[in-house]
């Protein structure tokens, strides 16, 4: 789930670049802590995400990274 402070954010960000406001959260395997995390705007969800919504913006989060956190 997204602060409000950060779903304005995100929104802010969305409308510049006039895209919809999703952000998609992708886990990948790696890193210093054994996990990299991926931040970006996506064009739509996919049926398979999670998703989450605060203030009009779509947190979307694929299930393989969701199984990497659950570990």
């Amino acid at each position: 789930m997204l602060t409000e402070n950060a779903a304005r954010r995100v929104a802010w960000i969305a409308e510049r670049q006039r895209k919809p406001a999703i952000l998609r959260l992708a886990v990948d395997g790696g890193g210093c802590a054994g996990f990299t995390y991926k931040f970006e705007l996506a064009d739509d969800q996919q049926s398979d995400d999670a998703v989450t919504e605060t203030d009009g913006v779509k947190l979307v989060v694929d299930p393989a990274s969701l199984e990497l956190v659950k570990g």
